[in-house]
C-alpha cells in the first residue's frame, strides 16, 4: 500500500487481488469466500458447516499464503486435550527448568477442523482464546498474533462420536456459513485443476496491511436507522410477540443474544467496505442476517418436530420487520 490509510475503493481493489489469487486455486464457493473476507475485515470468527471435500481447508490455507500470514490446522478428535491447542509447560532435563511450549492456536489463520469431535473442555479452551485473544499457561499470559481469525468446521452428516457445541459458547462465532456442493460445471473445473499442474499462489498483502484495513473498516458509516433495524431483528427472536410474531414463540426456546446485533452491524460494515463503500446499506444487513443469527437460535422441540429450521424462522422475522429506507449516502 502506498498510502498510510486505505479508502474504501482502494481497500476493495486490494481485497479483489486477494480474492483473485484465492480463486486461482479454489473454484466457485463465491458466497463462502465473501463471508471469509468479511470475517477477516470485521475481526470475527467463522463457523462453517459442510460435508467433507468442499475446499474449506484449501480456502484458509490459500488465504494465509496470499496474506503472508501464519496458518495452522488442528484436527479435532475425542482424545484431544486443551494443552494440545494452547500449549503447556515442559521440563527440560538438561537445564533443570520448565519451558513453555506454545500450541498451534498461535497463528494468524487457524482452522479448527471438525470442532464438534472434541469434548467440551477442548472446545472451551479454543473459544476462550477466540474471545480473549490470549492464553494463560502456568499463570503467564501469552497474546496470540494479530490479526487472529478462527475458522471452525462441522460435519453435518455424522453424529456418532461428536459433541454438540454449547449454545453459550457458539455465540462467540460472528457467523455460521453453510457450504453446499458445487455445480456440475464448477466440479468439472475442480477436477481439471487437480489433475493439472499445481498453481503457485502469489502473496499480495501482508498481515500488517490487513490489520490496517481492519482499522479502516471500523470507520465505515452506519446510519442509526440500520442499527435500530438490526436490534429489532434480533429482539424479535427473543420477544416475538412484541413484534407481531406471537406464532413464533412456541418454536424458539431462546433467541439471539446482543452479540448478534453487534455481529450483524460489524459484518455489514465489513461487507460494505469490501464492496468499496464507506457507508452501510440495508441490503448489506439483509445479506448477512441469516449468517449471523442461525447459530444463535435455540429451537424448541415443537420446531424440531415440525421440521422447522433456524433459517426458516429467520425468514419469517425478516418478512415482518420493515426494512428501513436507504439512508443518505455518507461521504466516504
Amino acid at each position: 500500500m502506498s498510502t498510510p490509510h486505505q479508502t474504501a475503493p482502494e481497500a476493495a481493489t486490494l481485497m479483489e487481488r486477494i480474492l483473485y489469487e484465492v480463486k486461482r486455486v479454489v473454484v466457485g464457493q463465491d458466497r463462502f469466500l465473501e463471508r471469509v473476507m468479511v470475517a477477516l475485515l470485521a475481526q470475527g470468527h467463522l463457523l462453517v458447516e459442510g460435508v467433507p471435500g468442499l475446499a474449506k481447508t484449501l480456502t484458509v490455507r490459500t488465504l494465509a499464503a496470499t496474506l503472508r500470514g501464519s496458518y495452522k490446522r488442528i484436527q479435532f478428535t475425542p482424545d484431544l486435550v486443551p494443552a494440545d491447542l494452547v500449549g503447556t509447560r515442559i521440563y527440560n532435563q538438561k537445564t533443570g527448568e520448565f519451558g513453555t511450549t506454545l500450541g498451534p492456536v498461535f497463528a494468524n489463520l487457524l482452522l479448527a477442523d471438525e470442532i464438534n469431535r472434541a469434548p467440551a473442555k477442548v472446545q472451551s479452551a479454543l473459544l476462550e482464546v477466540m474471545q480473549e485473544r490470549q492464553v494463560t499457561i502456568a499463570g503467564e499470559a501469552h497474546k496470540v498474533p494479530t490479526p487472529f481469525v478462527v475458522m471452525a468446521t462441522q460435519n453435518p452428516i455424522e453424529t456418532e462420536g461428536t459433541y454438540p457445541l454449547p449454545e453459550a459458547q457458539v455465540d462467540r462465532f460472528m457467523m455460521k456459513v453453510l457450504v453446499d456442493y458445487p455445480a456440475d460445471e464448477e466440479e468439472f473445473v475442480i477436477v481439471e485443476r487437480v489433475i493439472g499442474p499445481p498453481v503457485t499462489v502469489e502473496p499480495v498483502a501482508t498481515t500488517s496491511q490487513l490489520a490496517e484495513l481492519q482499522q479502516e473498516c471500523r470507520k465505515v458509516y452506519v446510519d442509526p436507522s440500520l442499527i435500530s433495524y438490526a436490534v429489532k431483528l434480533v429482539g424479535a427472536t427473543r420477544r416475538p410477540q412484541q413484534h407481531g410474531l406471537a406464532e413464533l414463540g412456541k418454536y424458539l426456546s431462546f433467541g439471539a443474544s446482543p452479540r448478534a446485533s453487534i455481529s450483524l452491524v460489524e459484518a455489514s460494515r465489513a461487507l460494505a467496505y469490501l464492496r468499496g463503500r464507506g457507508y452501510v446499506l440495508p441490503e448489506d444487513l439483509l445479506a448477512l442476517a441469516a449468517d449471523t443469527l442461525r447459530h444463535r437460535l435455540v429451537l424448541s422441540y415443537e420446531a424440531l418436530a415440525e421440521g422447522l429450521t433456524a433459517d426458516a424462522l429467520i425468514e419469517r422475522v425478516m418478512a415482518r420487520i420493515p426494512i428501513p429506507a436507504k439512508p443518505m449516502q455518507h461521504p466516504q
